[in-house]
């Protein structure tokens, strides 16, 4: 099938222009070549000299090199007089106005006069090299999340402004659409399409943590919500330097809501231990560097108390406990080498392997009678293993920014799992079980080229990835009695291909900053199907289209800046989003994928304002985003079954509108905290779909809306003896989820750390969900069924460890 985009976006694109800084440059490289302008020749040994436009007092200086170039490193953004002098030339004075919204400044070619002759006015502008600033890049150190630390990166996230985590999921601004890179790059373990593998990767491992509300073209069209980069750690100094921790942890602390009859212990006083070492050599040209991380957890995974009601008047009281056992290894090593000046390689391996082990029990009892209707007990055993190599080569250029990447990376991971569960009736027992493999292979080649230009900054490249992901899917049925769906196992193929090109332009002066990019992105998804399949036959879809961004900020002073954005973002489905075999994870709600799924398109508009001081800033937006073809999932029940069938499906339109603001304050200096307030409206349009899943059957829902938001604040203190403090209070308010809502949900969180050894070591101690508040309790409509559900899964967790930097 083929998706076809209205030419009305063209002209939208034209009109309108998007948002927000939070972070700016803070240091600009300014460069340029001085000639002859009678001779064009180079002039070498030249004198530049920069001085305040105010005072005309000297800031910085240097000379030209032998082929006429020179750089004025570390230049703070303001005004300026720039002053070229040369014997036998006529001395050069121009103003220079030195923006903040890039790291490197061409001034271009400046020519000298033997003859005296008044100059024109040369007004420079500037675009970030790594573009930060002006896609609302906000950065956080791992290292200063003290109340999080020793932990995964997904508790580390659940405390920064705009994010939220909901079932393993995080969500920026209440939407889950969201890409996770790790180093600027899809992996395996972070997911190429949906998020996944966040709540066990150590956060011992992380160095900073990025949120891009608004990406440019230079990055992949996938996820509307935005993108969180996560970077590794990784030195540079000279010689040999590291850094080696050990963190251990309890969780669980005590039972918050007892068993229901019958059933295995719940786990309780939950041990974590995270070892971690990063060690980095640089000699001359060659860098060498290795990071690994292992992270054992022992977790109450889930806790689920549910009561179903359908039409008939029946009544189903269950709970859903699951002990979960995790292993998660990480490592990553490689080499920088530095050929020479303008030539860099970096050749690099990661390998990763988690081992899950969950020992689940699942009992149901009639509501009205209190009869034992059936005890499900399972474990399920998976392993997911991932290794990837990377080769990067760079050729900067003799112009400071100007740059060109070439990047090729290959991934292979493997997902095996075994499911192995009895089934418990009062009239028989049977022991059943599945098993599941899929080998995704990935392929991606990427060229960047970046050149500083007189009036902004240039961005252009493409990308190439092929990715494949066979599936065989095994049921192993008892004889008499089995659940499960003997026909809908089988083995299926994902194949997608996407090669892409974009071009990105900024512009600055002194009062404006304009942005405007394009990324045309082709995409070929084909699901094979095993013919021999009960319900599902091959599918996909492909489509070729056109993604913008664009920024207008106007700089009302040097504190003050207004922005606004707009960008078109797509929602590309996951093979899991599609996977067609029936998943039996809990006994009574079947989820299963959908091979017709298409994609979701999304136009977003962002206004946004920033005002800084000495001690702080202030920062507000407003933002909308609509979406078309809204992926969700859909829960429905077939005949006069209880099961529930949980299936992918395309809802509609969707919309989400929503204020935010940032208020960072430095009270002294011993106190400063960070207030994060987000509120959005949340609307689902009324839908009508058809789930082939085990029939055709159709479903109707009514629109469904809701005001929701979040409240997060940081404060640290400073306590003196080289120690440090963190309280983090999170609010988050109910909200919907599809067909239904999810309640309040409240928890503090404790951090302290202290340096000890002259600063190179450092041990904390933190706690999570200090008052064991954090219970996640939802209410479902179905077509002919409801239900309410309260989880007390682990959230109350204390750590201490020791880290040390050599």
């Amino acid at each position: 099938m083929s998706i076809h985009y209205s030419s009305t976006l063209w002209i939208l694109c034209a009109l309108i222009f998007p948002f927000a800084l939070l972070a700016q440059t803070t240091s600009v490289n300014v460069s340029g070549i001085i000639k002859d302008k009678g001779t064009g020749e180079n002039l070498p040994y030249v004198n530049v000299v920069l001085k305040k436009s105010d005072d005309l007092t000297f800031v910085l200086g240097t000379i030209s090199d032998e082929d006429g170039f020179f750089t004025l490193s570390d230049t703070q953004p303001g005004d300026y007089v720039l002053e070229v002098t040369y014997l036998g030339y006529q001395k050069y004075n121009t103003p220079l106005f030195v923006g903040s919204n890039s790291a490197f400044l061409d001034l271009g070619t400046l020519f000298l006069e033997e003859n005296v002759q008044q100059l024109n006015e040369v007004v420079v502008t500037t675009k970030q090299d790594e573009i930060t600033g002006a896609l609302d890049k906000k950065s956080y150190s791992v290292d200063k999340n003290l109340s999080q630390g020793g932990g995964s990166v997904l508790q580390a996230m659940n405390n920064l402004p705009g994010v939220t985590v909901q079932d393993g999921q995080v969500q920026l601004r209440g939407n889950d659409q969201v890409v996770v890179l790790i180093d600027g790059k899809q992996t395996a373990i972070t997911g190429f399409g949906n998020q996944n593998g966040l709540d066990n990767i150590p956060a011992s491992a992380i160095a900073e943590i990025e949120i891009i509300n608004n990406p440019s073209s230079k990055y992949d069209a996938n996820g509307n919500a935005g993108i969180i980069n996560i970077k590794m750690k990784k030195e540079s100094q000279e010689g040999l330097n590291g850094t080696i921790g050990l963190t251990a942890g309890l969780g669980a602390l005590w039972v918050r809501k007892e068993n229901l009859p019958g059933i295995r212990p719940q786990y309780t006083a939950t041990p974590k231990i995270n070892p971690s070492l990063s060690l980095n050599y640089r000699k001359n040209k060659v860098n060498l560097f290795i990071q690994a991380d292992n992270l054992y957890t022992e977790t109450l995974n889930k806790n689920e108390f549910v009561t179903r009601v359908y039409d008939d008047g029946t009544v189903i009281d269950q709970q859903l406990k699951r002990n979960r056992d995790t292993n998660f290894f990480t490592s990553n090593a490689g080499m920088d080498w530095f050929i020479d000046d303008q030539n860099t390689l970096t050749v690099s391996g990661f390998f990763s392997q988690e081992s899950i082990k969950d020992y689940g029990d699942q009992p149901f009892f009639n509501g009205n009678t209190n009869e034992n209707l059936r005890l499900w007990q399972f474990l399920e055993d998976e392993v997911l293993t991932a290794i990837m190599g990377s080769v990067v080569y760079e050729h900067k250029f003799k112009q400071p920014g100007h740059k060109l990447n070439i990047g090729f990376n290959y991934t292979f991971d493997r997902e095996d799992e075994k499911y192995f569960f009895t089934n418990t009736n009062p009239t028989f027992t049977t022991d059943e079980s599945f098993f599941l493999i899929a080998d995704q292979k990935v392929a991606d080649l990427t060229l960047d080229y970046t050149k500083p230009l007189k009036h902004g900054l240039l961005e252009t490249g493409l990308k190439l990835r092929r990715r494949t992901i066979p599936t065989d899917m095994q049921f192993n049925p008892s004889a008499n009695n089995s659940v499960l769906d003997t026909g809908a196992d089988g083995v299926a193929t994902y194949k997608e291909t996407i090669p892409a090109f974009y071009g990105n332009y900024t512009y600055e002066v002194q009062k404006w900053e304009a942005e405007i990019g394009l990324r045309m992105e082709y995409v070929d998804l084909q699901y094979d199907v095993d013919p021999s399949h009960n319900t599902y036959q091959s599918d996909g879809y492909n489509y070729f289209q056109p993604f913008p961004n664009a920024r207008l900020t106007y700089k009302i002073n040097k504190n003050n800046r207004l922005s606004a954005f707009y960008n078109r973002r797509v929602d590309r489905p996951d093979e899991v989003d599609i996977r067609i075999f029936p998943k039996y994870d809990d006994a009574e709600i079947i989820k299963v994928g959908n091979p017709a799924l298409q994609p979701q398109f999304t136009n977003s508009f962002e206004l946004g304002y920033k005002n800084s001081w000495y001690n702080g800033f202030l920062y507000g937006s407003g933002y909308y985003r609509i979406s078309d073809g809204t992926i969700t999932r859909v829960a429905t029940t077939v005949d006069d079954s209880n099961l529930i069938y949980n299936t992918s499906q395309n809802a509609g339109k969707s919309h989400n509108t929503g204020l935010e603001l940032i208020f960072n304050q430095e009270l002294s200096d011993k106190v400063n905290f960070n207030l994060n307030l987000n509120g959005y409206y949340n609307q689902i349009d009324a839908f009508s779909i058809m789930n082939k899943y085990p029939v055709a059957h159709t479903f109707n829902s009514e629109q469904q809306d809701v005001y929701s938001g979040n409240i997060k604040l940081n404060t640290n203190l400073k306590l003196g003896g080289n120690t440090e403090a963190q309280f983090t209070a999170i609010y988050l308010a109910p909200d919907i989820i599809p067909q239904g809502t999810i309640d309040s949900r409240f928890s503090l969180d404790l951090g302290i750390k202290k340096m000890i050894q002259n600063g190179k070591g450092e041990l904390f101690l933190n706690a999570t969900d200090l008052f064991n508040t954090m219970v996640i309790k939802k209410e479902i409509d179905g077509s002919n069924f409801s239900y309410t559900s309260s989880d007390y899964y682990e959230t109350q967790v204390i750590r201490i460890g020791y880290n040390y930097k050599f």
